[in-house]
């Protein structure tokens, strides 16, 4: 139905019949790519979070939160951003930066004024347009700053964006 409706967010859950809710997530990048997939579920294991959001899907959302934060997480999602169920926020980043890189994760090194900020903007939920009005550049800048920062940093997935935004402080709560 989401590719026939294309609404602006799906939820699912992450255990269905025939098809599973990451390789659902991974098909409507593919077929409905404008569908933000928020994922509403049991399963609290870190691993599941992790392989969503690296197949596409930009909320994780747990049945037993649902009734104060599925509201909250779908106008994240839908405004641009990444929502996390609080329970398990910590543990879904917890080791994404595991992997050896050539740069050390929290050292900045390298990054532009620039490119700081548009990670920083991306870590907490703004969309690449939001970002441009912000910035008051392109959208098409805000892609390249992003793209090139990531690559700077060696992070090939918004779960290591997170984990490193989390590490600078941009995520406290202020």
């Amino acid at each position: 139905m989401a590719i026939e409706l294309r609404p602006d967010v799906v939820v699912l859950d992450l255990s269905m019949p025939v098809m599973n809710g990451v390789d659902l997530s991974r098909h409507l990048r593919t077929e409905c790519p404008g569908c933000k997939v928020l994922v509403l579920t049991v399963h609290e294991d870190r691993s599941y979070v992790r392989k969503l959001l690296e197949v596409g899907a930009v909320g994780y959302v747990l049945k037993q939160s649902a009734s104060e934060d599925l509201l909250r997480a779908i106008h994240a999602v839908a405004a641009g951003g990444i929502y996390l169920d609080p329970t398990i926020a910590a543990q879904a980043i917890a080791g994404a930066g595991d992997k050896p890189r050539d740069v050390a994760p929290g050292s900045g090194a390298e990054l532009s004024e620039r490119e700081v900020e548009v990670l920083r903007l991306t870590a907490v939920g703004h969309s690449n347009k939001a970002i441009a009005g912000i910035l008051g550049v392109g959208v098409k800048s805000v892609e390249t700053y992003k793209a090139r920062a990531m690559e700077k940093l060696g992070f090939g997935s918004r779960v290591e964006l997170v984990g490193y935004a989390l590490s600078q402080g941009w995520l406290a709560k202020g």
